[in-house]
């Protein structure tokens, strides 16, 4: 799913590619909706778009995975099909977007296939991500970090009556390890993730995550982040 504004004669800055990790009912999309509208009222152009899917061919293979039917297949068919959506993603809907001049929020990336299929190890994760990605790195990523039982209480309320997908449904623990794991991937590349604490009301988190942006970019105030 994906949605593009832009204001066509405003100023252009540089292209910039902006994703939102994190665990289960952090508020990630969210935090994307708001933060390409304020990105927009500097007449910044911008494309919101989500992992996995975010192009016509990914969000085939968004349903397969959220649904569960690819977890019998193991964890390596799983982490294979990731890597096909975020090609099909990354060739037809990111980095077109980015040649324009345009700037790209995302919810999710490659940091969530590390996390997420960790088990399949990193040998294989690199070589999918290489495939994937050929060499598209985020400029910024936003870790909205919050303690695993809160986020999993969030998204159960924000889920309501609807059926749970393939990765709420995991036990505590392993969400409690996706949490430590994000913020090991935060220790090792500090240039590039900043951790903004979710724990806090979502307006606050806007403006933290304002802050961050604003700061990396030379980026003005823009006015509220509602």
């Amino acid at each position: 799913m994906t949605a593009g504004v832009g204001l066509p004669d405003a100023p252009r800055r540089p292209a910039r590619f902006i994703t939102l990790e994190g665990g289960e009912g952090a508020g990630k999309s969210t935090q994307a909706r708001r933060l390409a509208e304020r990105l927009h009222g500097l007449g910044i152009g911008t494309v919101s778009t989500r992992e996995p899917g975010g192009s016509p061919g990914a969000e085939a293979v968004r349903h397969v995975l959220l649904s569960g039917a690819a977890e019998r297949f193991g964890p390596d068919v799983e982490a294979i099909l990731f890597a096909a959506a975020r090609a099909d993603h990354v060739d037809e809907t990111i980095r077109p977007a980015l040649e324009r001049g345009d700037w790209v929020i995302c919810d999710r990336f490659a940091d969530s296939t590390r996390v997420y299929q960790a088990e399949i190890g990193t040998a294989l994760i690199d070589a999918l991500e290489t495939v994937a990605l050929d060499g598209l790195v985020p400029d910024l990523t936003l870790l909205l970090d919050l303690p695993a039982e809160t986020g999993l209480e969030r998204a159960r309320a924000r889920r309501g009556d609807d059926a749970v997908d393939r990765f709420e449904k995991d036990a505590l623990a392993l969400h409690v390890a996706r949490r430590e794991a994000f913020l090991a991937l935060a220790r090792r590349h500090p240039e590039r993730i900043a951790v903004i604490d979710a724990g806090a009301e979502a307006d606050a988190v806007a403006e933290a995550i304002w802050a961050t942006v604003a700061a990396r970019f030379g980026l003005a105030s823009g006015g509220p982040a509602g």
